[in-house]
């Protein structure tokens, strides 16, 4: 009885045996698969790590770029703004017509005073008011300045 318990024992291990050989290939089938997909995905991350140094590399790039124009652009802007003020500045500080002396004027010529409209200097001047906006086309005739002078038409 004790041979053929042996050989019981003996088929059971080689049936046993064969079983785990069959689920070792199987295993190994699987990890070779799993290998690939690891591989696949180590080269899509190299890729993605290479492209995100590259998009950092242009982005400092880019930062400095635009950094190095605005040093360039600020001091233009600067001076620009300087000269706008500096011309703006010019109307206040300029002398009135003759250095300050009283404005004269000349035959058909009137020199503007204080309160007056076109309406009221063609009614004392003897002129239609159309004749005198005609002669003078560059007038604001809502803004007349004391001292600015108007040219008169002819009667």
């Amino acid at each position: 009885m004790l041979p053929v318990g042996g050989i019981i024992v003996g088929v059971i291990g080689l049936l046993l045996g064969g079983y785990s050989a069959i689920k070792l290939s199987s295993v190994n089938r699987t990890l070779a698969e799993q290998k690939a997909r690891v591989d696949t995905f180590e080269s899509q991350v190299s890729t993605a790590s290479e492209s995100a140094a590259k998009a950092s590399r242009d982005l400092a790039t880019l930062t400095r770029s635009t950094q190095d124009a605005f040093n360039q652009v600020g001091p233009e802007l600067a001076s620009l703004r300087a000269a706008i003020t500096k011309l703006e500045e010019a109307p206040k500080a300029a002398p009135k017509a003759g250095g300050g002396a009283p404005a004269v004027a000349g035959p058909d010529e009137y020199i503007v005073k204080s309160g007056d409209t076109g309406a009221k200097i063609a009614r004392a001047k003897g002129v239609s008011l159309p004749d005198l906006l005609s002669v003078n086309p560059g007038v604001n005739w809502n803004r007349l300045d004391v001292g600015q002078k108007l040219k008169l038409p002819k009667k």
